[in-house]
């Protein structure tokens, strides 16, 4: 578990449901790329589920985070990377947290 400052703490805990709409995969797939199950294994999104497009290496997970005093339009996010098993084969393909991750 890792521990955030004081003014910056997750507005919510997180579910599997609210992770999987915050999933960004890095990189961009051609057109014609097939679309697979993947599963999230470890860290702050476990067992969210989600569908990739060409087998990205990388994926990231934002979670908002509460902040006070900001200026207008900005926000503040935890970042946490999740890393394609490279012995993925087939469905669902399993990426796992970085711990050394930003």
């Amino acid at each position: 578990m890792t521990t955030t400052p004081d003014a910056i703490t997750p507005a919510a805990p997180l579910t599997a449901a609210d992770t999987a709409s915050t999933i960004i995969t890095s990189g961009i797939a051609p057109p014609t790329a097939l679309r697979e199950a993947a599963v999230l294994d470890g860290g702050p999104a476990h067992g969210a589920r989600t569908t990739v497009t060409g087998r990205p290496r990388v994926l990231q997970v934002t979670v908002p985070c509460r902040t006070e005093g900001a200026p207008e339009g900005v926000r503040v996010e935890a970042t946490y990377v999740y890393r394609l098993d490279p012995c993925a084969t087939g469905e669902p393909l399993r990426y796992g947290f970085d711990l050394a991750s930003p």
